[in-house]
């Protein structure tokens, strides 16, 4: 921290910049002085697939930087890290997640259930790819890169016919009305943490990590993600493999009837099924908030029993 300034590293587009504004926004409220500090990543210089070009291509230039001291606060969209923990590097703080959900914007304001058979809809994530055609909807589903004004830009030309986006992103640059349909987590799973950001420190910056543990974390957000990355990590696949998990803090009672909360969470995985069929496997478990880790293990095990061991990548 440079004179009394917390410089906050973040990604240059436009989705980056709203998300780090968020939390540089707390930062000031608390009486803090940010400045926001746009960092060059090899995802933003990429038009390739990201399968292709591995995970943690948004996330790896921001850590060097931090690490390097170049930046005192790194934030990332959550679901952008690799499940490895990065030496030297702690979680300060997650802050309060926006909707989860994903998000159709189709033309003629048409919901996922009346686009024709044939329709073309364009997604950049296999998860999403794979629940869209386990649907059985006899959707073209294809392959779609680049900013969240070049996908929908897709729709308005009628290159597409519609293309799913995360809803947290459209609702962080101010799109959510032209929103077609938010999607129920019954029919699409969102990917690991989307919608939560993270916010990392050096372990060595300790009144730094304190700071933005107690101005921005929450605790909520930070329990329902710790089950859902503990999934994947334990599945053993990459951000963009083709995985989904929801996490919620939900009411319960106990075995004398009094008001509890405890953590339920949902999983999926996409195997190949035969010829270009996809077959979806579903789990979900509830556990004590303080077992998260646990939860998000125990249902990978239960979906590697189911048949997961054969993720497609």
């Amino acid at each position: 921290m440079a004179d009394g300034i917390i410089r906050i590293g973040t990604r240059g587009s436009k989705l980056a910049l709203a998300q780090t504004g968020t939390v540089a926004q707390r930062l000031t409220d608390a009486g803090q002085r940010v400045e926001i500090v746009p960092v060059s990543t090899p995802g933003d210089r990429s038009s390739a697939p990201i399968a292709e070009i591995g995970v943690g291509v948004f996330t790896s230039a921001l850590r060097e930087a931090l690490l390097q001291g170049d930046v005192d606060v790194a934030v990332h969209s959550y679901k952008d890290l690799p499940t490895a923990a990065e030496e030297g590097l702690a979680l300060a703080a997650v802050p309060p997640r926006e909707d989860p959900r994903d998000a159709l914007i189709a033309r003629d304001g048409l919901r996922l259930g009346e686009l024709p058979p044939g329709s073309t809809v364009g997604t950049g994530s296999p998860r999403r790819m794979a629940q869209l055609r386990a649907l059985g909807l006899g959707l073209n589903v294809v392959p779609v890169r680049g900013n969240i004004d070049t996908r929908i830009g897709k729709v308005t030309s009628g290159e597409l016919d519609a293309v799913v986006l995360a809803r947290a992103g459209l609702a962080r640059v101010g799109r959510v009305g032209e929103i077609t349909e938010s999607l129920d987590p019954l029919q699409m799973l969102p990917a690991p943490a989307q919608g939560a950001l993270a916010v990392e420190t050096r372990v060595d910056d300790v009144d730094t990590e304190h700071l933005l543990h107690s101005i921005v974390d929450d605790a909520v957000t930070r329990v329902a993600v710790t089950a859902e990355r503990a999934m994947l990590a334990a599945l053993e696949a990459g951000c963009s493999a083709p995985v989904g998990a929801l996490a919620e803090v939900v009411e319960d009672l106990d075995s004398e009837g009094a008001v509890v909360e405890r953590l339920s969470l949902r999983g999926v995985a996409a195997t190949e099924g035969e010829g270009d069929s996809v077959r979806i496997l579903r789990a979900s478990a509830v556990a004590d908030i303080r077992e998260a880790e646990q939860l998000g293990s125990s249902l990978a095990a239960e979906l590697l029993d189911l048949g997961a061991g054969a993720l497609s990548h």
